[in-house]
């Protein structure tokens, strides 16, 4: 939750004094809902939209859960064809909290063989299942799997099952890339979509190092 901060440079004795009294309310108010929140379970969390930043925003809660010594894993689905900066640093430095597995041989477009993508989609999420039914890991990151089910590479209503009956209470699962489907956000937790105002990639600019991958 995000909210504006009021300037009080400038302001009189008087109008801090309100101010304060304001924030005192505000913060009391905020702690009220607070207390009713107790409640913890294991989140299916959807990030999609055309906007940048989906795998990046899941990945900073891939690396916020080694930061907290917590067990994790990532499945790529698409990607595979080129190096990611994410994955090369988990390997390097963090493969005993966190299992990394690129199943994707790349974009549909690039392999060009529908069999071939299927083949590799239900391989991917064999692998997945795997590890969200694996008690030791508390995060799963299924990076750009809406991409396989968005081409039906996999039956939503599989995935849907699958999440609703077998994840375990308290492992969180999260999912990755644009065009989520509709069953998929129907079951899900927490659904961020970016937006897309500005890119560089319409300016000519490719993508780079450090930024993209």
């Amino acid at each position: 939750m995000t909210e504006e901060i009021e300037d009080t440079s400038g302001m009189t004795e008087a109008e801090l004094a309100r101010h304060a009294e304001k924030m005192a309310k505000k913060k009391a108010a905020r702690e009220k809902i607070m207390a009713t929140k107790t409640g913890e379970k294991g989140l299916i969390i959807v990030h999609t939209g055309k906007g940048k930043g989906k795998s990046s925003a899941a990945f900073g809660m891939i690396f916020r859960h080694i930061a907290a010594k917590k067990k994790s894993a990532v499945v790529q689905f698409i990607k595979g064809a080129w190096a990611t900066g994410e994955r090369d640093l988990i390997q390097e430095h963090f493969a005993d909290l966190c299992e990394f597995y690129t199943m994707g041989e790349g974009f549909t477009w690039e392999t060009q063989d529908r069999a071939r993508d299927v083949a590799t989609a239900e391989a991917a999420w064999e692998k997945a299942k795997e590890l969200i039914r694996n008690p030791e890991n508390s995060m799963v990151l299924l990076d750009e799997i809406n991409i396989a089910l968005r081409y039906d590479y996999l039956d939503v209503n599989e995935v849907v099952r699958f999440l609703q009956e077998e994840k375990p209470f308290m492992t969180h699962v999260v999912l990755t890339g644009r065009n989520a489907k509709d069953e998929l956000i129907e079951i899900a937790d927490l659904v961020t979509e970016m937006e897309l105002i500005k890119h560089p990639f319409r300016s000519g600019i490719k993508g780079q190092l450090g930024v993209e991958f």
